[in-house]
């Protein structure tokens, strides 16, 4: 997580936004709770902050460390300008609502509804996974609806995990933290940051060469439902391809759940990006569509 020093401090105004508390972060942004001080509201703020190639002045600016590391810098601001006007585009009840973003401070800033809810890490944790079929089906049929709409703008996400899934009220999901949010290309080449999450990250988002596509979501997507029912993040894919001790799903855990779900979850997580589903409604056709509805306030694990 990225360091608190490298964060704004509270009370910071940054264009009509008063910074009231950091949430967290990651290797290229930091992540704050803040108020609109035109209308009111509470928002979150992401702003572009990459803590290995730059550092914040005195006057709050972001800059690059040494010279080597300007053009770096620059780069990065523009394709995360980029990405966050393709994200003001992207509109589906489980996609986090991107609400506006601006150039201060020597950096970007995106800044989406503020939505309250818990994390699915913290879920995951407190279980110990062993989350009921019927949360696991209610938080992920809507979120594989969200990422259809992610790929049919042409865009990847290439961070899914537990920790960017916020859970609303009834079991509500969000995807959160494009951060890491691509245009489909044939390899990894042509992307500047790699994010790689292990556990999650499949063979071909580690490959400079790899082949990526909506397979690789699918993958992190397959890999973070197995975490809600074993609790742990799955071994590196690296491991995997290496030497496959990962017991199938369908096989580990049939006593606890249903065949459907737990053949669903092995076929997404397949090391072969071509033994996996190539599409989003590959992987729904083996999900029970037709029977999410939201949680009722006592089927709702408490946190």
């Amino acid at each position: 997580m990225t360091d608190s020093k490298h964060a704004l401090p509270e009370g910071a105004i940054v264009d009509h936004y008063e910074i009231e508390k950091r949430l967290g972060g990651g290797g290229f942004s930091i992540v704050y709770k803040a108020k609109n001080k035109e209308d009111g509201s509470n928002v979150v703020i992401k702003e572009y902050m990459p803590t290995t190639i730059a550092e914040r002045d005195d006057q709050f600016r972001v800059i690059p460390i040494g010279t080597d590391n300007d053009e770096r810098l620059s780069r990065g601001r523009r394709l995360f300008f980029q990405e966050a006007s393709t994200l003001t585009g992207l509109k589906h009840p489980n996609i986090v609502n991107v609400l506006n973003f601006f150039r201060a401070n020597g950096t970007v800033y995106m800044v989406m509804d503020y939505e309250s809810g818990v994390n699915l890490q913290a879920y995951i944790k407190k279980y110990q996974g062993n989350l009921t079929e019927r949360f696991i089906n209610t938080v992920f049929v809507p979120l594989l609806h969200g990422l259809k709409v992610i790929h049919s703008h042409g865009l990847l996400h290439l961070d899914i995990k537990p920790g960017n899934v916020h859970i609303r009220k009834g079991g509500n999901p969000l995807l959160l933290d494009f951060g890491a949010a691509h245009e489909m290309m044939h390899t990894r080449q042509f992307q500047s940051n790699q994010v790689v999450t292990p556990g999650f990250s499949p063979i071909e988002q580690l490959d400079p060469a790899g082949y990526i596509g909506p397979w690789t979501d699918i993958y992190a997507l397959g890999a973070t439902m197995r975490s809600c029912i074993e609790g742990t993040s799955p071994p590196p894919s690296p491991q995997r391809r290496e030497r496959d001790s990962l017991k199938p799903a369908s096989s580990a855990f049939k006593k606890r759940y249903s065949q459907q779900l737990l053949k669903a979850i092995d076929w997404a997580m397949a090391v072969d990006p071509l033994d996996r589903p190539q599409e989003v409604d590959e992987l729904l056709d083996r999900l029970p569509v037709d029977k999410v509805s939201l949680l009722s306030e006592e089927e709702m694990p408490e946190v």
